[in-house]
């Protein structure tokens, strides 16, 4: 089966596994959806991440982060650039979420970045998703 939208299908699998309060969450592996793990891992988003190998693409666990009363760290997701519709940024011009709460992830020639370190370095690319 083939996904036209590999990075969309890997937030709708990490928001239903967050309304069911699940604690781990499996999603066929791939290097960009590795890279935002990292990216996530890094914000403090999520526990942690394993890539399980299957003899196909491998298995991407993530383990979900929740507070003292079981509520998730991640209340919201949104896919922003999509096969159909790439949305691109410059350096100077990177969105905002939720006045800065918020993290979007970038597409870089340098690879996966928050907004903020793409600021730093001074590169823009094609916004994939915003996280809150």
């Amino acid at each position: 089966m083939s996904l036209t939208d590999p990075i969309g299908d890997m937030l709708t699998r990490m928001r239903n596994a967050i309304m069911v309060q699940k604690k781990d969450v499996g999603i066929p592996s791939s290097r960009i959806k590795v890279e935002v793990a990292k990216v996530l891992k890094e914000e403090g988003y999520i526990k942690n991440f394993k890539v399980v190998d299957d003899n196909k693409q491998g298995i991407l666990h993530i383990t979900l982060k929740y507070t003292d009363d079981n509520q998730s760290v991640i209340t919201g997701l949104k896919r922003v650039s999509k096969p159909g519709c790439r949305i691109y940024c410059k350096s100077e011009s990177i969105p905002k979420v939720l006045h800065g709460l918020g993290v979007v992830l970038v597409s870089t020639s340098k690879g996966i970045a928050t907004g903020k370190k793409c600021e730093e370095i001074g590169v823009g690319g094609e916004v994939l998703c915003y996280i809150w």
